[in-house]
């Protein structure tokens, strides 16, 4: 298989692919050949690095004086040792795990390395449980899951309602500042005796749980995944097969994505670790009146690898294009962009690789891949130039792939070392995850780039769970005609419900952006009338056709499921909690917008 690879032949991988066709239309596909050989433990990673480059920084972060506050390898394992230590004596171990309610910091960073070198596991949870929910039922059930022996908290005053809901007898709160009474602070924990950890240390293994990551719970109490040793260091062995520019060059990484989600919790976050990187916490965010953080470190710091959200790079491509000084930082030393959690709009990839060249005076290679929370996540990635965006590629070196026909889709499914063992004190909904050969179902469908060759990759289908049938019988695939729609509605809308279940055709719930909302309400439904008439004449038939439309005036509700702390809606959730008003636009009734 010829891969084009923009940076050089020996950046990215050249797989070659084994496959498997069945009598009952199934297709399994892997990569040739075994993944190459790689330490078993993220307490193995750390020793090698603070061992061979002891001052190299391993994470950074802005401190309230706009310096960068710096931590060395050296000091990590220093400090992962002494923090160790302290939770250690605390009571903590396997069965008393660390639970950190709040997001990134470099408080966060020293308390994993502590967890991950010491094998106590421990859950980072999205911030928004204890502070966005009203009732905090999802942390109480986190809680009551996994009966943590102590409680990390950034700021106690801030956290102090959600603390109240689930500091029961015996967990210890540790707070960085303002600790309420009976909690320790966050540096009394550096006076742990470093020698008191070692022999924790020697005890971690490849089996050792590492941490513990939620799913979003949006249809009932969140999942806690279980993530090893082995599994997330054969997770980032694949990483850097597939990114082979990791093995002689040191990531650099600004990322603002959260811990608490696999993406930037797993991949990024050890990627950058195994590798002996840079990691610069970025406390900006693609969101108004907080992307000028992100631009003002991407002023200073020219990254190797680079991270966005489908929205953050629509915010970042405008001031790379207005910039010639930002764009030549951004790309001077830049291996690759990637992009996740979101279909990106066809003209933000056009006018990313466009600027690309335009600075470099080459290719940059743009990237999306797939894989989930259970996958660890890295499971495939594309590392060929494309002309659209979309392609998620092909799966990676030491995993089997399975694709299995339903519903007239492929549904995907994968074995293989990276995968999780199953979900924490939940052994009925791990058995539902797994088919009969021991494949995790992920849920997700995949369209072949080429029929005849799937060496070329995929294309996400969307989710097998959200397709649903017209009521001719023919299947609507939620997640392509979502990511169409977007991305017709040139910058109108920020997202949609797609909704038509035993319809006649298609409709759609519009969230508006921004923009949208500043206009006049007669130019806007104009404009969005005009963008929907245009988007079905360019479609190909009655299950990609958008007929018709309404604005969700509501936000999207965490409490109610209809939102996952990762920003990405609940398509079913959205569908059954606006029952009525989908009932009402396909009576005529309201303000609808008809193609």
């Amino acid at each position: 298989m010829n891969m084009q690879a923009p940076t050089g032949e020996a950046d990215f991988w050249n797989p070659e692919f084994a496959y498997e066709h069945r009598d009952d239309g199934t297709i399994v596909m892997r990569q040739t050949g075994a993944l190459p050989e790689h330490l078993p433990t993220l307490a193995d990673y750390l020793d090698t690095w603070a061992d061979a480059t002891p001052d190299r920084t391993w994470i950074a972060r802005r401190g309230r004086d706009g310096e960068w506050i710096r931590i060395s390898y050296a000091e990590a394992r220093d400090r992962a040792r002494r923090i160790g230590a302290s939770l250690l004596a605390m009571g903590l171990g396997a069965d008393r795990p660390l639970l950190i309610l709040s997001g990134n910091s470099l408080e966060h960073a020293l308390l994993g390395a502590a967890c991950f070198y010491t094998g106590i596991p421990y859950a980072p949870i999205t911030p928004a449980y204890s502070l966005v929910s009203k009732d905090h039922a999802k942390l109480k059930d986190i809680a009551g899951n996994l009966q943590p022996g102590a409680l990390f908290v950034d700021d106690g005053q801030a956290y102090e309602a959600a603390l109240s809901a689930i500091a029961a007898d015996g967990r210890q709160v540790i707070a960085r500042e303002n600790p309420g009474a009976g909690a320790a602070m966050f540096d009394d924990l550096l006076a742990g005796d470093p020698a008191d950890a070692m022999p924790a240390r020697q005890a971690v293994g490849a089996e050792t749980v590492v941490k513990y990551l939620f799913t979003s719970g949006s249809t009932g109490a969140p999942k806690a995944v279980i993530n090893t040793n082995g599994m997330i260091c054969t997770m980032e062995a694949m990483v850097r097969d597939c990114y082979r520019f990791l093995q002689h060059t040191p990531p650099v990484v600004l990322d603002w994505a959260p811990w608490n989600h696999t993406a930037a919790g797993n991949k990024v976050f050890y990627l950058v670790m195994t590798n002996g990187g840079t990691y610069y916490i970025d406390d900006g965010k693609p969101a108004p009146g907080a992307i000028a953080e992100t631009i003002r470190n991407l002023r200073e710091i020219s990254c190797t690898w680079y991270f966005n959200v489908p929205v953050g790079w629509d915010a970042l491509v405008e001031e790379l294009e207005a910039d010639d000084a930002l764009a030549r930082t951004f790309f001077a030393d830049l291996s690759m962009m990637f992009y996740a959690g979101a279909g990106m709009a066809q003209h933000t990839w056009d006018r990313l690789r466009a600027i690309g060249r335009k600075t470099t005076g080459r290719e940059v290679l743009l990237s999306s891949s797939l894989g989930s929370t259970e996958t660890a996540p890295f499971a495939l990635s594309c590392t060929t130039v494309q002309e659209k965006s979309g392609n998620v590629g092909v799966p990676a070196k030491g995993l089997s792939m399975k694709l299995v026909p339903n519903g007239g889709k492929l549904e995907l499914r994968l074995k293989g070392p990276s995968i999780t063992p199953g979900y924490l004190n939940d052994p009925a909904k791990t058995a539902e995850a797994f088919d009969e050969e021991g494949y995790y179902k992920m849920g997700d469908a995949l369209r072949p780039a080429d029929p005849g060759d799937f060496s070329k990759g995929f294309f996400f289908d969307g989710r097998v769970a959200e397709n649903f049938k017209l009521n001719t019988g023919t299947w609507v695939a939620v997640g392509a005609v979502r990511a169409a729609l977007v991305d017709a509605m040139g910058g109108l809308i920020r997202d949609a419900v797609i909704v038509g279940e035993d319809a006649a055709e298609v409709g759609a719930l519009l969230i508006l952006s921004d923009r949208a909302q500043a206009m006049d309400a007669d130019r806007r439904t104009a404009a969005l009338t005009d963008k929907l008439k245009a988007a079905a004449a360019k479609a190909t038939g009655s299950a990609t056709r958008v007929r018709r439309a309404v604005v969700l005036e509501q936000e999207p509700s965490f409490d109610l499921g209809e939102v996952t702390e990762k920003g990405s809606l609940n398509q079913r959730a959205l569908r059954a909690n606006h029952a009525d008003l989908v009932a009402a636009m396909y009576a005529g009734e309201g303000p609808v917008i008809k193609a």
